[in-house]
């Protein structure tokens, strides 16, 4: 038998086309058409057998749901892999076939009984509604799944300078060096079965790119550098676009790219989600907090002297990173949407340089127990800046506190170069942090609650402020307090009406 893969229709019809039509290049849960012609014999409806095997990774397994055996239907069932004949019988044979909106992405194998193999490759589909990545906003789609230019913000919070730059996830071999950096990264590399089957999930993929964009602890795609000069490579400020730093470091046996900051890594990120179907934005946060020990407090150490004495924590001018959008059937319901997480490597997670996926939202509410690393997010935009003096015997005592950190967050705006202010998105207005009023009687104190009523409401505060002062040190106790009264503050807001509570 011969095939036709119809490439130029099924690209267009997927919004793969971009890529090229010389493959077939899918999207999970839309049915494609192929045309099979037969050397010998025609097909009969209900005499003739047509069995389907769709593999994908080097080591298929229907338990790992990398395997899919489906024969011929009189219909598609857009819910899983499933085949139909959709023309008259003889001897060439119109296919429509789909695959599982839940399948995992990546290169595929189908084969057809004794009639041979085909190749194609399949992405996360956000215009399937069955799709964790689905977003049902057309122009949102144009800009941030389609869209090979965009700006990314620089500069500092009084003056932000948009930056062009060519994410290109549609030009030539980038897709394919898409998938090369899922096969490097080391869980691909220890347990493949495992993580192709990992593919199905965008949570798991974008954790996974947030790790292999740096390469700190593999053969990611790009070194930092944030001091002295570039010798072997480049200045961060250099590169115009992601095409070249892909090209390059799958040309160079996927020796790291020399070098990268923030809005790098970040651009980067975006290119390679984007072109894996992942609808994905670059943001910028001023002001932004480097917290290293989870505490939610930034240490600066002076000596009594007032001259700075050196720390990891830091204040950035700006820093730059994603945002994905995917829901979290692994929380609770509530915080689908926009995911924040951070190629650049500032701390290890699960003891690895990567950091997200985590719910916006669950940054806004202060929901500090979700997954992944919300206390680094929720530091970098909520932050309160400590200065200490370390006195000559050892000890330590407070100088000053402020809270500047977590400024005009910003991304580009849909379908314009503008700047969008999404400072909303990840916390409430400033000035708003009292809990009650100050006449807060026993009534209102419960949001007007009383019994059970009252503890009901009290219990996810309570949690809160336990979780926040887990990590106290016994010094820190005064700077670390405002940044409670905000948890409790925004988890009171999850439960109260807010106009009845803010000063």
């Amino acid at each position: 038998a011969k095939w036709n893969l119809e490439c130029l229709f099924n690209n267009t019809d997927h919004r793969t086309d971009l890529n090229g039509v010389d493959q077939l290049i899918v999207r999970r849960g839309q049915p494609f058409s192929i045309s099979l012609y037969l050397r010998s014999g025609s097909y009969q409806p209900g005499i003739s057998s047509l069995d389907f095997i769709a593999e994908t990774g080097p080591q298929p397994s229907e338990q790992y749901g990398t395997r899919a055996r489906f024969g011929v239907s009189p219909n598609i069932d857009t819910s899983t892999w499933s085949a139909a004949v959709t023309s008259p019988p003889g001897n060439t044979v119109a296919l429509s076939i789909c695959s599982s909106p839940k399948a995992p992405i990546g290169r595929y194998t189908l084969t057809l009984g004794q009639s041979g193999k085909i190749e194609f490759i399949l992405l996360f589909n956000p215009w399937c509604p069955a799709d964790e990545v689905y977003m049902d906003n057309e122009q949102n789609l144009a800009e941030y799944v389609l869209s090979q230019d965009g700006i990314i913000f620089r500069g500092s919070s009084k003056h932000p300078i948009p930056t062009p730059w060519n994410f290109g996830q549609f030009e030539s071999g980038i897709l394919d060096i898409c998938l090369r950096i899922l096969d490097m990264n080391p869980k691909c590399l220890r347990n493949p079965g495992k993580d192709h089957s990992g593919r199905r999930n965008p949570i798991y993929v974008t954790r996974v790119l947030s790790a292999m964009v740096n390469c700190n602890d593999d053969k990611g795609v790009l070194l930092g550098k944030w001091s002295d000069g570039y010798e072997g490579g480049v200045s961060p400020l250099f590169w115009r676009g992601s095409v070249e730093i892909l090209r390059n470091w799958d040309t160079q046996a996927c020796q790291p790219v020399r070098y990268g900051q923030c809005w790098v890594f970040a651009a980067v990120a975006c290119s390679v989600s984007r072109a894996l179907g992942i609808p994905c934005r670059v943001i910028t946060n001023f002001l932004s907090a480097h917290d290293t020990n989870s505490n939610l407090v930034i240490e600066r150490y002076v000596n009594e002297k007032g001259d700075s004495i050196q720390s990891r924590e830091m204040i950035w001018n700006y820093h730059c990173w994603v945002e994905s959008w995917m829901t979290r059937p692994d929380l609770k319901p509530g915080f689908d949407g926009w995911q924040a997480s951070d190629p650049t490597p500032q701390e290890k997670s699960e003891g690895v340089y990567c950091c997200g996926p985590i719910p916006v939202k669950a940054i806004k509410e202060g929901e500090l127990t979700f997954k992944y690393d919300a206390p680094f997010v929720f530091a970098e935009v909520n932050a309160d800046i400590v200065t200490l003096m370390k006195k000559k015997d050892g000890s330590t005592s407070e100088v000053t506190t402020t809270g500047l950190v977590g400024q005009k967050i910003s991304t580009k705006s849909v379908g314009s170069d503008t700047r969008e202010d999404i400072t909303h998105l990840y916390k409430y207005p400033e000035g708003t942090e009292n809990l009650l009023t100050p006449n807060a009687s026993a009534g209102n104190f419960c949001c007007g609650l009383s019994g059970i009523g009252c503890l009901t409401f009290w219990l996810p505060v309570l949690t809160t402020l336990t979780h926040c002062l887990s990590n106290i040190q016994p010094l820190l106790w005064q700077s670390k307090a405002p940044i409670c009264s905000k948890l409790l503050y925004k988890k009171a807001l999850f439960f109260c009406t807010p106009s009845s509570y803010v000063s």
